[in-house]
């Protein structure tokens, strides 16, 4: 195993902004990575995935652990169901395309995401109706701490929305995901946009359902190699009754979704766009022409820049509309 020391970070963060690492290691084993956690035990530490949910405005004083675990292992199968380990590192839109190919599903919703298997359920990403949380049942750990091996259940991992043990303790290393899909597929409509691409197909298979999601996100999100961005910037707000009632007298077309339990989810791009920031630009940073929950960067290689837009933002909506939007992009 390398360490390498004052590395810059530029490489390493989708936005493409400049910072140094004091260290920086690259674990290939689960062995490599309890290792590194010992050599340096009074080091702060960070784990990285493929930095496109993340960027940085400050040099990182500490010990940055980038796992570089790969390989996809079949674990157990029956006639309605498959369990899949894949290796942190692994590419997360790679493993779904291997998945489809082989009629495995689950994750199709999940394609054209940018991140790695060992990100995904640190943020619990999500698309189109569908969250990772339904279809992991293990995730593979080494505690940032002690260096010591452990396996979360599904349940061990607290899943919510964008959210999860390992995102609020930064606690844990992860090594593998471990996941259950099916062995057959059935089209369900669980998302408007997604619906409307497949009206014309009586009975889309899972390879058409992974193509029209291909091409919907195609065609709303920018290419992260030629507009440096993190995906979706903020959240979508999770509201109480009253504060949904709130909104909408002051928007009465805002859409609004049941969450369960009493709370309400609304659109962070509507809000976005109804303050007036749908393309807007400020120096090097804007939201994105087609797409506004999207900041971009046009050509700057300061965090500080996307910073101050971000807040310009927060500002603006939550004077115009009650609501404070929540960054779901991890800022360092």
């Amino acid at each position: 195993m390398t360490i390498r020391y004052n590395v810059q970070l530029q490489p390493y963060n989708s936005f493409r902004t400049k910072a140094s690492a004091k260290i920086f290691g690259e674990p290939q084993s689960v062995e490599e990575l309890s290792e590194i956690i010992r050599t340096f035990p009074a080091e702060e530490k960070l784990v990285l995935g493929n930095g496109f949910n993340s960027f940085f405005t400050k040099d990182f004083d500490g010990l940055i652990i980038k796992p570089s675990m790969q390989g996809i292992h079949i674990l157990s199968e029956t006639d309605r169901h498959i369990e899949i380990e894949a290796g942190a590192a692994e590419d997360w839109d790679r493993f779904v395309a291997y998945c489809v190919e082989n009629g495995y599903a689950g994750i199709e919703n999940l394609s054209l995401i940018p991140s790695s298997v060992g990100a995904s359920p640190v943020q619990n990403i999500g698309a189109y109706g569908t969250e990772v949380m339904d279809v992991i049942t293990k995730v593979k750990t080494v505690e940032l701490q002690t260096g010591h091996y452990r396996e979360l259940s599904n349940d061990e991992c607290g899943f919510g929305y964008r959210d999860s043990i390992f995102k609020r303790t930064g606690g844990y290393v992860i090594t593998s995901v471990v996941f259950r899909l099916d062995k057959s597929f059935q089209y369900k409509e669980k998302y408007i946009d997604l619906s409307r691409e497949l009206e014309a197909i009586p009975s889309p298979t899972l390879t058409q359902v992974r193509d029209a999601i291909i091409r919907i996100r195609t065609r709303k999100l920018p290419d992260h190699t030629q507009l440096p961005n993190a995906g979706s910037f903020f959240k979508n707000p999770i509201l109480t009754g009253v504060e949904k009632e709130h909104l909408l007298q002051k928007l009465p077309d805002v859409p609004i979704y049941n969450a369960g339990e009493g709370q309400f989810k609304t659109s962070a791009a509507f809000l976005i766009d109804k303050a007036g920031y749908k393309g807007k630009r400020r120096g090097m940073v804007g939201t994105y022409a087609h797409h506004s929950l999207i900041i971009v960067n046009y050509g700057t290689d300061k965090g500080e820049e996307i910073i101050h837009f971000m807040k310009e933002i927060q500002q603006d909506v939550r004077q115009q509309f009650g609501l404070m939007l929540e960054p779901e992009v991890r800022i360092y």
